[in-house]
């Protein structure tokens, strides 16, 4: 209620501000490079990364740099890794949904997600958007039976240096809202895990964000196909 509050009392503003940083944030294009393939040596491992621009690497020019070339350049020794990436800028979980209804159905060892930001430009509230999650992890769960999904957090947006005040702090907590909401949900799902995307880590470490000031940069993927990929060695090495 209290967030609803504060888009209503901050709706002139944070018009004016959308509307300039539409026009003045440059939009990158996705990364060149194979989405569908196989890589590695040692035991079998499909891999399946689903989401929005993040996922789809925005941010870096080849698919080598981005969040699946992070992570196939961590797994690959230890794993065959027969992969495939289905992400597209600007989709909110609903048009994630209705993106994975058109993929055969099929076993995949692991599945990671990235969405939430073009929800939380779209003003989706946290309790509409993690009930669409729910529903997402539901039809993920039937129709690719995952040994392990893993839910990258929504990032903080008020960290974004695309974005100006006020926009930038009621953006951000749209975003703790969603992942307190998401980090509840995994919690109680036995194959799932979750990644919380650390901006304020990033920049202890002298990171920066792509050009954009809105995705992130090679060094920021690397982290996060680290982290991803100790989350799937953990979970290998338990089963």
């Amino acid at each position: 209620m209290r967030l609803k509050i504060y888009t209503l009392v901050l709706v002139p503003v944070i018009l004016v501000q959308g509307y300039q940083v539409k026009k003045n944030t440059p939009r990158l294009p996705e990364p060149i490079g194979e989405r569908v393939g196989k890589k590695g040596v040692g035991k079998t491992l499909s891999l399946l990364i689903l989401g929005d621009s993040a996922a789809a690497g925005v941010g870096v020019n080849v698919q080598d740099d981005a969040l699946l070339g992070s992570i196939l350049t961590e797994l690959s020794s230890e794993f065959s890794i027969q992969f495939y990436l289905h992400a597209t800028t600007g989709f909110t979980t609903d048009q994630v949904i209705h993106a994975i209804q058109t993929l055969e159905t099929r076993h995949f060892d692991v599945i990671i997600t990235s969405v939430g930001v073009n929800d939380i430009t779209k003003f989706t509230s946290p309790r509409a958007w993690i009930v669409k999650q729910k529903q997402l992890y539901q039809i993920l769960k039937h129709k690719f039976s995952p040994q392990l999904t893993i839910a990258s957090g929504v990032p903080p947006m008020d960290q974004f240096p695309a974005l100006p005040n006020p926009l930038a702090w009621l953006f951000g907590q749209y975003a703790k809202a969603m992942n307190l909401k998401l980090s509840q949900f995994v919690a109680q799902e036995q194959q799932m895990d979750w990644i919380e995307y650390d901006l304020e880590k990033f920049k202890n470490l002298n990171l920066d964000m792509a050009e954009d000031g809105f995705h992130p940069s090679k060094e920021i993927y690397q982290l996060w196909g680290k982290q991803v990929a100790e989350k799937i060695r953990q979970h290998f090495e338990r089963v």
